[in-house]
Parts: structure tokens; sequence; C-alpha cells
């Protein structure tokens, strides 16, 4: 809940309505029901009138939220939920309109110059801060994939209106149709191909109000600027149908999530961040799609093709998202013949991506390694630059499912487990419950995995599948883990036409109808 408490403690507690106006350090902000988190000298300094705080009440991490980021979040909000309101008088041929003219821009030369310019500045700011820059940069493959996905939607069929279910009564019938969700709010990492997954959501008739990471506003900036915002009006959409919340801080995505006007909030980037704003959404009574930790498993057992190995493994590395493989789960059986191989195509990743390769072995099973891989150094590419570490590190069974945010160097634990069985023991109680993949010859193998793995994405080749786009044709808005539990009523593939409520339509032609059975009386004449 937000931070509604006095500065007054003498008054004997808040009153209805009372504003929070100051924060003295030391100030006890109640949490949790029946904890208390204290403030601190910065935060008491910082915090002025009109600023809000809010107080994470499954942590107690008090977030200030000063009043200038409050102001543009919640102006960009009341954009989009205006326009919601409005799109119910916009066609379908409007929308598939929108999603053309935003292609057709992202596909002209000039205007992809503009933006590739403004990926370039950020690009360059990233760099001399320290920052990763591998997601931020665009490309040729980025644009083209931008493209594709906005011509996916544009083709798609209309994602309103959709019969779900009928039924036929004596005298009138009811239907189940799909209807627009309202305001979805959106906050991403530093990648600009989100314009594409976001705006997805427009195909069923939302709208949509995002945040992108500070190290990609420059480039975010352009792309409304010079293609987003003209799509809209091409298509005669309602202006703030897709809004960008134009601030570099945090705290404007902590307001944007704390807006009770939201229909749903998404939010994708790294775990603690994502946890944080899914806890910011639900206190404010919004429901939420998180999409942050991520890494794929990969067991394989005795009966497993060494080739087929070598193959899944190296084709899981060939660059670090959420579905690259994380953790490799060996069966004892099975290790004098695969160990060799997962090592082989791990270093053959790492001579693919031209920067070498990192290992950790969880501890206890480093017998499983070679002298030179135990004893071996490497250069690793870190985002702060080159970096020289041993090739391989033990680390504590505690962390196996830590997820290694690398760069250029594939980083990689390996697992020794006396079965199968103990390898899906360890993934659903170490992992994100993401993405798990099973090698193996034997069928009986393979149905007992998918009973008893809680992940959502399973397969039994490389991990890299796991891609709204890729796989299903469909250009995503992210892929949940099933780390806060089991979603329901739709898939861990997050779609711009999955996010829908359904409304009941009912079509009388009996107008004598009456649940008691009583007829209709005579008019009075």
């Amino acid at each position: 809940m937000d931070g509604a408490v006095s500065d007054r403690p003498e008054a004997g507690g808040p009153e209805t309505g009372e504003r929070l106006v100051r924060l003295t350090a030391g100030m006890a902000i109640p949490y949790g029901g029946d904890r208390l988190v204290r403030v601190d000298e910065d935060l008491a300094r910082k915090f002025a009138p009109g600023d809000r705080l809010i107080v994470l009440q499954d942590t107690g991490t008090l977030l200030h939220v000063p009043a200038a980021e409050q102001a543009i979040a919640q102006a960009a909000v009341g954009q989009a939920a205006s326009a919601f309101a409005r799109m119910g008088q916009v066609s379908d041929d409007q929308i598939t309109a929108f999603f053309d003219a935003f292609a057709a821009a992202l596909a002209d030369d000039g205007v992809w110059g503009k933006i590739a310019a403004a990926n370039e500045r950020d690009v360059a700011d990233a760099e001399a801060r320290g920052r990763s820059t591998t997601r931020l940069k665009v490309s040729d493959q980025m644009r083209a994939d931008m493209v594709a996905g906005l011509r996916a939607w544009r083709d798609s069929p209309p994602a309103r209106g959709a019969v779900v279910e009928a039924v036929a009564h004596q005298g009138w019938s009811v239907e189940q149709l799909t209807a627009p969700l309202g305001v979805v709010a959106f906050v991403f990492e530093g990648r600009p191909n989100v314009f594409a997954d976001a705006t997805g959501v427009l195909r069923a008739g939302n709208t949509v109000v995002f945040r992108i990471g500070s190290d990609a506003l420059g480039t975010a900036r352009a792309i409304v600027r010079e293609a987003l915002d003209p799509a809209i009006a091409r298509a005669g959409l309602p202006q703030g149908s897709a809004v960008l919340v134009d601030s570099a801080a945090h705290a404007a995505g902590w307001a944007m999530f704390a807006d009770s006007r939201l229909a749903l909030a998404v939010a994708r980037g790294s775990g603690p961040a994502v946890a944080q704003l899914g806890g910011i959404a639900r206190q404010a009574g919004v429901p939420v799609s998180l999409h942050g930790t991520g890494g794929a498993w990969m067991a394989a057992d005795s009966t497993a093709d060494p080739e087929r190995v070598f193959a899944a493994i190296f084709h899981s590395l060939d660059r670090k998202v959420c579905n690259t493989l994380n953790v490799f789960c060996v069966t004892r059986a099975a290790a004098r013949d695969l160990v060799p191989v997962f090592l082989e195509a791990l270093a053959a990743a790492g001579r693919r991506g031209g920067h070498g390769c990192k290992l950790h072995v969880v501890e206890g099973d480093e017998h499983l390694l070679p002298d030179a891989w135990r004893e071996g150094r490497t250069t690793v590419r870190r985002a702060g630059g080159d970096v020289d570490e041993p090739l391989a590190e033990t680390l504590p069974l505690a962390e196996l499912g830590r997820e290694w945010e690398w760069e250029a160097t594939p980083e990689v634990t390996l697992k020794l487990v006396e079965d199968l069985d103990e390898a899906v023991s360890l993934f659903n109680r170490y992992s994100p419950q993401f993405a798990a993949s099973l090698l193996s010859a034997d069928p009986a193998a393979h149905e007992r995995f998918y009973a008893t793995i809680n992940a959502p994405f399973v397969g039994d080749g490389f991990t890299r599948w796991v891609d709204g786009q890729y796989a299903l044709n469909k250009p995503e808005l992210g892929l949940s883990n099933w780390e806060f539990g089991r979603l329901f009523a739709r898939g861990g593939v997050l779609a711009g036409d999955g996010v829908f409520t359904v409304r009941a339509r009912v079509r009388q032609t009996d107008p004598h109808l009456d649940r008691g059975g009583a007829p209709t009386p005579p008019r009075a004449v």
C-alpha cells in the first residue's frame, strides 16, 4: 500500500484522508500487518510534499516516487484510459491499418536511419557508463523481426467479438464473446524491439502504456516520433492508444504499476526488478504477468544420442536470453560418456561467440572435469570489459538456480544426478520453473519427465525454441515462468491476442420469459 503514514505520531494515528507531506529519519512505517521498517536519512531528506511513498508489503521496501515522476506516469495512463474509452468505435480494419503503417514506417530506410542514429547515441552512452549493450543495439535482424511481427498482427484475424460459447434456450439464447481487457501497462528492459511486442495488444482492442529501460529511452523516443505516432494518426486510432512513459526514472515505472486504472501489468527484465514491480501492481489490485528470471535446464540419461546432446547444447548457447541453456544435469550412469560431449559443445559455443566459455560445477561434482578444465583460465567478456577468470568454478547446491547473465562468453552450470527423478526434483526446487528439456531415447522417460516437471515449456532438444514468434508465429509480450505459481486459464506465452476478457450477450425472442413461470399480465388500456 502507499505510505499513508502521519508525520505527527503524537496524533494517535492517521486520520482518514490525511496526506503524507514529510518523512523524518527513524520514522516507523508498518508493513505486512505486524512489522516495521524505519525511514533512513537519505529518504527523509529527499521526500517532499506531493511525493508518494509506496511500501511493499511483502518486503518492507520503501519506494520514493517524486511528484514529477508520478505526474508523468499518471498522465500517460490517463491518455491510454481515454483512448480505450473510444476504442469501441474503432473498426478492426483501422487496427489492421495501424499495424500496416507501423511496419511500413520501420521498413522505410529514411525512418530507420533516424532510429538507428538515436540508437547509436544510446549505445555510446551506455558503453561510457559500463552498461551492457548486448540487447540494446539495433540490427538488421532486429528490424526485420519487428516488421515481421507487426505484419503478423496485421494479417491475424480480429480478436474482438469471437464467440467462445453459445447456448440456446427456449425463447432466448446467450453468447460468450471475447472483448478487450482495457489498459495494459508494460515495463521492459532496454530492448528497442519491444514496441512490436507491446502494441500487439491493440489487435484485441486494448490500449497500451509502457516504460522502457533508461538505456534505450532515446531509441524509444525516436520510434515513437518517427513510426508509432504517425501510424496511430494514419489509421485514425485515438491519440493515446499506445503511450510511452517518457522518463528514465525507475520511479515512473513504479507509479505506473501502482495505477488502479490498469487492467493488466506486464513486466519483463531482471528477476528482482520484475518481482518488485509485480508486488507494486498486486497491492494496487492490478493483475500481473511477470516475465523475469529465466534460464533453461536440460537433462540427459544414458540412452541419449551423443550427437543429439552435442547439437542441443551448442544450439542452446548462441546468445543470452531467457531461454538460453543455464543448467545441464547428467545422470551418473551417463556421465562418463556425456560429460566430455557437454564440455566439447560448451567449448564450441564459446568459439562461435569468439570469447571463450565459462563453466560452473556444483560442489562435489568437480571430479567430472578433466584437469585442463579444473585448472584452466579464460578471458570472460563482461559488461564492464574482459576479465581473467578460472575456466571452471564450483558453486554450492543452494545456488543451482542462479541465472548466468553473460555477455559474449557462454556460461553454464553442470550438475551430476543419480537419475532423472533427481533432476526433476532439483528443477522443481531451485529453478524459476521455466523451460526444461530431456535428452533420452526412452519414451517412458519422456512421459514421466513431462508428467512430473513443473515447467510451462518442455522439450526434447535445444531450449531456444521457447519463443512466441519462433514457435507460434505470434510476437510475444513475454514468456511467463511458474516461479510465482501456475497461470490461470492461459499459457506461458503471453501474446497480444491473448489479452482479453469475456462478455455475455443475450438475445431474447420470447418477450414473456419469467423465472417463476408467471404469465405476462394484460396491459391496462
